[in-house]
């Protein structure tokens, strides 16, 4: 019984090796991209990461469908481009017309409005080039470039640098002046760098809220309709890639712009403050949505 035991082994290896080792590396590999099926890759920015409401949806969408998400937060033009690669199965940003390129050239398909909040900006409690009480957010930038106070900027191309470049180019003032400082930072660092600089900056709602309680910064601007801040939700298009997991991308997105997503975006809360409010299928404003923003 052993020697046929033994036999049928040595069969089993030479055969083994005949198949050659590239078969059996995929024989071996089924389970694991079995597995790996399950995962749905979220390329996503920052603040929606740092404020803590991913943490908060996932779970939820989790419980009821077969699948995991892998978040990747970054800023929104990486994002992008993990989409362009094909390295995420859906984006979620907020960086729109970047996103309307995006969708033309293919990369995307299925954009959705999922929420919004607005951009402040933020600053030193003594704000040195008094933009306190401005509703004019180019007004706020001119001051504080001509100043002389720090403006620490993202330089990240995600959707908050996008903005506050187009800010500047309206503004008429060229960043790189004396107090501007470029950090290639997420909006967490950035505004920990500003804090501990004592400089201004640009941020959504959303993560100042979520941070703002370890800070010594405060909040000086906002209500500007040029300080709206709308994020969708994208899928990767499946004709690009063999490997997207496309149905848990759409499950995904679907689940976020659904009744049960968008109650469950409005309902986050942070110290009782709104960070995101809802708008799938809405049309709104800009000035509606910088204005009465936490109810």
């Amino acid at each position: 019984m052993a020697e046929g035991k033994n036999t049928m082994t040595v069969r089993l290896s030479c055969r083994m090796r005949a198949m050659g080792g590239a078969t059996l590396l995929a024989l071996l590999a089924l389970p694991a991209l079995a597995a790996e099926e399950e995962i749905v890759r979220l390329a996503t920015t920052t603040s929606t990461y740092n404020s803590g409401l991913l943490d908060e949806l996932l779970p939820e969408f989790e419980a009821d469908h077969p699948y995991r998400v892998q978040v990747i937060a970054v800023g929104t033009g990486k994002a992008l481009r993990m989409g362009r690669d094909g390295d995420a199965d859906l984006v979620m940003t907020h960086a729109p017309a970047a996103e309307q390129a995006f969708v033309d050239a293919g990369h995307g398909i299925e954009p959705k409005g999922v929420m919004y909040n607005d951009f402040v900006i933020v600053g030193p409690e003594d704000d040195p080039a008094a933009i306190q009480g401005l509703v004019g957010v180019t007004e706020a930038f001119a001051r504080i470039a001509d100043s002389g106070a720090l403006f620490i900027s993202r330089g990240d191309d995600s959707g908050t640098h996008k903005k506050e470049l187009a800010l500047w180019e309206t503004t008429g003032v060229e960043p790189g002046f004396d107090g501007y400082r470029s950090v290639g930072q997420g909006m967490g660092k950035t505004l920990q760098m500003a804090n501990e600089l004592e400089g201004y900056t640009l941020t959504d709602r959303g993560t100042w809220l979520a941070m703002q309680d370890k800070l010594d910064l405060s909040l000086l601007m906002q209500g500007d309709e040029r300080l709206f801040n709308p994020y969708q939700v994208i899928l990767v298009n499946p004709e690009r890639y063999d490997d997207l997991n496309a149905e848990g991308a759409r499950a995904l997105a679907e689940w976020l712009v659904s009744e049960e997503g968008q109650q469950a975006i409005d309902a986050f809360r942070l110290n009782g403050e709104r960070l995101f409010h809802a708008s799938a299928g809405e049309r709104v404003s800009p000035k509606q949505a910088v204005s009465g923003n936490n109810p």
